[in-house]
């Protein structure tokens, strides 16, 4: 009867870094790895916050410029005040391959460089050369947008599992102990048990904010991936309106 008052005290008397400090050289090195894992997971949770919140209101004035009416020069002189815009980032790749194929038809008309830019039109059979200069960056701004948020993923789906790997070792050092001191009291085995279960408790703690992170952030990549497949069809038809020659 007096079993559980006294493993309590054990428990209470000894802390939780004193378990974790009397723990199994294994256990303790599982741990260590959770706790690593747990600082870099909060780490990039803060650094994407920042990065989204600034995207976003890049994001938000360029647009705002864009729809005003404005030459093409001059946007392109705007976009460069956003570089953590992603749709401002796919406009500067647009607006550089746009010039580039009215540099060649000027060349190929045998013109000068300094004639009317907006006579030296290219064909429109080049618009597949800019849907893929557009669709390129966009891609490279997606992945820009997912660096590191694959490590959140993998925290989240290994952590529980290293954790209870610790839990496992630890208990099963704990039954060793109770071999060797010959006897089965819940003062000699709870200590063991309570040390074993803190890798669980920081393998979750290192998890939940991994997978809750990470599925925040893919929501906002995604919503930015829709912003940028809608500007480039925008920039597109403008290029085919105002741009390309029949």
């Amino acid at each position: 009867m007096n079993e559980v008052p006294a493993a309590q005290e054990t428990i209470v008397s000894m802390g939780a870094m004193d378990l974790i400090a009397n723990a199994s050289f294994l256990v303790q090195l599982v741990l260590l790895l959770l706790v690593i894992f747990s600082v870099i997971t909060w780490a990039i949770i803060f650094f994407k916050w920042g990065t989204f919140k600034l995207s976003y209101k890049n994001t938000e004035d360029f647009l705002d410029f864009f729809w005003s009416g404005k030459s093409m020069d001059h946007i392109y002189t705007e976009a460069k005040k956003h570089p953590s815009s992603p749709v401002a980032r796919v406009f500067q790749a647009g607006y550089v391959e746009l010039q580039r194929l009215m540099e060649k038809e000027r060349q190929r008309k045998g013109k000068a460089s300094t004639s009317d830019p907006a006579r030296m039109v290219p064909p429109e059979s080049s618009i597949t050369n800019l849907e893929r200069s557009l669709s390129k960056a966009g891609r490279n701004e997606v992945m820009r947008l997912e660096r590191s948020l694959p490590f959140l993923a993998t925290t989240g789906s290994t952590a529980p599992f290293i954790g209870l790997f610790g839990t496992v070792w630890g208990i099963m050092n704990a039954f060793q102990n109770i071999g060797a001191q010959g006897g089965a009291s819940l003062a000699v085995v709870a200590p063991g048990i309570a040390e074993a279960l803190i890798a669980t408790a920081i393998g979750l703690a290192a998890a939940i904010p991994a997978v809750m992170g990470y599925n925040y952030y893919i929501q906002k990549v995604r919503y930015i991936k829709a912003q940028v497949d809608s500007f480039s069809e925008d920039f597109l038809n403008i290029v085919k309106r105002n741009f390309l020659a029949s």
